[in-house]
């Protein structure tokens, strides 16, 4: 069989070399968390054309040796993968081969999605921008601060995709008043390990002009598989101007993946002593995926404690504040989309978001 790769070939690629499909798996994974496309060889004869233009190399600990065998010559950038528990991944070729480093799986991932970040080429530095929300505790508000964000940033005039990848949240559909919308779910789109053809995605997906939303359908609960969301994601970057994905509390891969590739991330907190003491926990999971963690604090504040008290307690920059709405509960039962009048504490915040995110500033639009 020829050599798997992630994507179409390109000139300059990063270039992974391993036979290990588990091992392929992950990398391929945190290749898409980085933005990056790359090429795969599984052994060092396939590798030999592509060895000295790759920006950067990772070698698996099963292609060491061959590696030193093979006499590749020496670069620069040259990485050398195995996994914990797996056994020694060749602590000493990796010197003789020329390997700057030697990262162990899972917990090199967050350097390894860096290394792959770096390698991306100034020119696809235009890629859409991805944002994640999190709710620090249940019933935070984080479903509507991240419908918010997308209605927003489509009122604005950018291509927006708003991600659900929390099958216990209720559905973001929901949240728009686009349960009737026809349209692909998660469990039709599990199936994706590889690249996804960006306009496919966006015409098989629930959409109303410049907003296009990926929610749950209401049929059994399934994971979301890692690969699905790393696919989904490289593809969406590729296509949309704006990528909001609503994560789960309770990270699993495929979460860790959107917060790895996520250029920003806000922790929605309610002004509450407990809801504080709960978001300790989130934010402690998710801070070691993502270094751009911000918090949210919403109203109203019952003990009377400070917006700026929260985000120092948690440790975390504040990012704004939210006022209670009463409006918003009302209209989400009616089927409203949060922020869709463009008007209100949460439009406001939402719209200082976007045009901080992508210098874009707001403009009226019927998106949702």
């Amino acid at each position: 069989m020829p050599p798997r790769t992630a994507v179409r070939p390109r000139r300059r690629l990063p270039l992974i070399v391993t036979s290990d499909d588990d091992l392929l798996d992950d990398l391929l994974r945190l290749a898409a968390a980085g933005g990056a496309e790359v090429e795969v060889a599984a052994d060092p004869a396939a590798a030999r054309s592509r060895w000295t233009p790759a920006p950067l190399v990772l070698v698996g600990g099963d292609q060491a040796q061959g590696c030193l065998r093979a006499r590749l010559p020496r670069r620069s950038r040259l990485v050398l993968v195995g996994r914990s528990g797996a056994g020694d991944p060749g602590w000493e070729v990796a010197e003789l081969i020329g390997a700057e480093h030697v990262a162990m799986l899972p917990a090199a991932e967050p350097w390894i999605v860096d290394q792959f970040a770096e390698s991306v080429p100034p020119h696809t530095t235009n890629a859409g921008r991805v944002v994640a929300v999190l709710g620090g505790r249940g019933g935070a508000g984080a479903s509507v601060f991240a419908g918010g964000l997308a209605v927003t940033a489509a009122r604005a005039r950018l291509r927006t995709l708003l991600v659900d990848a929390d099958p216990l949240g209720g559905g973001l559909d929901l949240v728009l008043g686009w349960e009737q919308l026809a349209g692909l779910r998660w469990p039709a789109l599990t199936d994706a390990d590889g690249r996804v053809d960006p306009p496919a995605l966006v015409q098989a997906l629930p959409n109303r002009g410049d907003l296009v939303v990926l929610s749950w359908d209401r049929g059994d609960l399934l994971p979301l598989p890692a690969p699905a969301m790393a696919a989904t994601l490289d593809a969406a970057r590729r296509g949309r101007d704006l990528v909001v994905v609503d994560l789960p509390r309770q990270l699993d891969d495929a979460a860790v993946i959107a917060l790895q590739a996520a250029d920003q991330a806000f922790v929605i907190v309610p002004a509450e002593l407990r809801a504080t003491a709960a978001a300790t926990r989130v934010v402690a999971a998710a801070a070691p995926h993502c270094a751009t963690l911000s918090v949210v604090v919403r109203g109203p504040a019952p003990g009377r404690l400070k917006a700026t008290e929260v985000a120092r307690s948690l440790g975390l920059p504040l990012a704004g504040t939210l006022r209670p709405e009463s409006a918003i509960p009302r209209g989400l039962e009616r089927g409203e989309a949060p922020a869709a009048a463009g008007r209100g504490p949460l439009a406001a915040l939402c719209q200082r978001i976007v045009a901080d995110l992508t210098g874009r500033r707001h403009a009226e639009g019927d998106a949702a």
